[in-house]
């Protein structure tokens, strides 16, 4: 087994012709839920693209369970679910994942199996397009966890559920990595940062900070995650002034 899931070191990244990631350099522990936190515009999606092997990289080093990001063997081993639900709004649920299991090649039972992961087995039947936001999410997370991937990459999975739902996927998200599969989650929302092993706190395409939340909130001297990282922010400003 490799020791880290995500290695990154002395990452570059452009698009559009300016940097969007500059010098990044970070690793995430195998089997574990590592968080991926920072203001909107500042390059986690990006990053999280580099990873799955979708956004090319200008330099630096990039391996994603031993190999280079990108390599094509790690299509099966790396499941992703992107912001904006990746789905066919004409398509049933189940129409949905079976086709995506077809075209993965995903174990028998696999659809009933991620159906009631995300809870959405009473909703099977409906047309993709007639479920909610939230719902249309939860269908995108169903078809990353096809196949049992090594790798789960999963960009703002909480947005638009309610705090139940919420509930129940964090509860989901522990149980995977307790079973071997490491996550890779970003989120604006601190207090879900409380529920990762590990966090990467990144601002304007860089990393500003990377520790356990316990070990954050030691550093700044702070009781919240949000107050600690305008903590962080802060100093960072003074070092740059001084």
């Amino acid at each position: 087994m490799v020791n880290s899931a995500v290695q990154a070191e002395a990452l570059c990244v452009d698009r559009g012709g300016a940097a969007v990631l500059r010098d990044f350099g970070f690793g995430v522990a195998t089997g574990s839920v590592t968080g991926l936190l920072g203001p909107s515009g500042c390059g986690k999606t990006t990053l999280m693209r580099a990873v799955v092997g979708t956004q090319r990289i200008r330099s630096g080093k990039l391996d994603v369970l031993g190999r280079p990001a990108g390599t094509p063997s790690l299509r099966t081993e790396v499941g992703y679910a992107s912001q904006s639900a990746s789905v066919y709004v004409d398509l049933s649920v189940l129409e949905n994942l079976r086709y995506f299991a077809a075209a993965m090649r995903a174990p028998a039972g696999d659809v009933e199996r991620v159906l009631g992961e995300v809870d959405l087995a009473p909703f099977a039947n409906r047309l993709t397009g007639r479920l909610s936001g939230g719902q249309r999410s939860r269908v995108s997370l169903a078809i990353a966890l096809l196949g049992r991937p090594a790798l789960l990459v999963l960009d703002e999975p909480t947005v638009g559920l309610d705090p139940l739902l919420r509930e129940q996927l964090w509860t989901l998200f522990a149980a995977l990595a307790a079973g071997g599969m490491t996550l890779l989650v970003s989120s604006h929302v601190m207090d879900e940062a409380e529920r990762c092993d590990q966090l990467l706190l990144m601002r304007d395409g860089q990393l500003l900070a990377k520790d356990t939340p316990s070990a954050l909130l030691e550093r700044t001297g702070t009781e919240r995650l949000d107050a600690a990282f305008l903590r962080l922010v802060q100093a960072e400003g003074q070092e740059a002034a001084a």
